[in-house]
């Protein structure tokens, strides 16, 4: 019986290659999976279509032309296709985007750090009092220190008549409120002072601020 189109096909794949063929289909092997493996390995990964004798004469040969690199692996010797070297210009362009990568971050952090302080001071400040209600109400409390100072000092050198006991527990009451409002005042000012501080940073623009609202303490 006459040959099969099948049966011709079937004798054309297990055609013997030569050893130029092997060589070629071993290295085509090493470069596409770019490992190193043994003599055994490739014929066995190639299906046998290279005997493990024939691969490991033919790797050898590779090995002493410098078509591949060779090492010990135990008692046996693994190939792999020569890796090229990096290119220097490659090299430094890689760390210059690490170096620009990291300082990314870094200035992504600080940003979010200021947003998160800006926020918090912007959600504060709707509950302070303004700066002009504060400086108005410091002067009205300086006018009054500047009043009663001198009522003392006439107190003192007996230019007046003496107050009664009820005018001078009613003056002190006075004197105790005003002095706590005043310090109310005073810590509310501190606290807002403290956030725009934090929000100006810099030294120079703090004191540039400070002008700027005629603040002189």
């Amino acid at each position: 019986m006459a040959p099969t189109k099948k049966d011709a096909d079937k004798g054309e794949k297990e055609a013997k290659l030569t050893p130029e063929q092997s060589a070629a289909l071993i290295m085509d092997y090493l470069r596409k999976q770019n490992r190193p493996y043994s003599a055994t390995d490739i014929s066995s990964n190639l299906k046998n279509r290279v005997t493990k004798a024939a691969a490991a004469k033919l790797l050898k040969d590779m090995h002493e032309r410098n078509d591949i690199e060779g090492r010990a692996a135990g008692k046996q010797i693994v190939y792999h296709v020569i890796q090229e070297e990096p290119d220097e210009s490659a090299t430094e362009t890689l760390e210059a985007m690490e170096a620009e990568t990291t300082r990314l971050r870094e200035t992504t952090q600080t940003l979010k750090l200021e947003e998160k302080q800006l926020r918090k001071a912007l959600h504060d400040g709707a509950t302070f009092v303004p700066m002009s209600e504060l400086q108005a109400s410091v002067t009205a409390l300086e006018q009054q220190q500047t009043e009663m100072s001198a009522r003392l000092e006439k107190l003192q050198g007996g230019s007046v008549q003496p107050m009664s006991a009820e005018q001078r527990e009613k003056i002190s009451k006075d004197w105790k409120t005003w002095q706590k409002t005043a310090n109310a005042r005073k810590n509310v000012r501190k606290e807002l002072w403290e956030t725009i501080v934090t929000i100006v940073g810099e030294k120079e623009k703090i004191a540039e601020t400070k002008e700027e609202l005629g603040l002189e303490f």
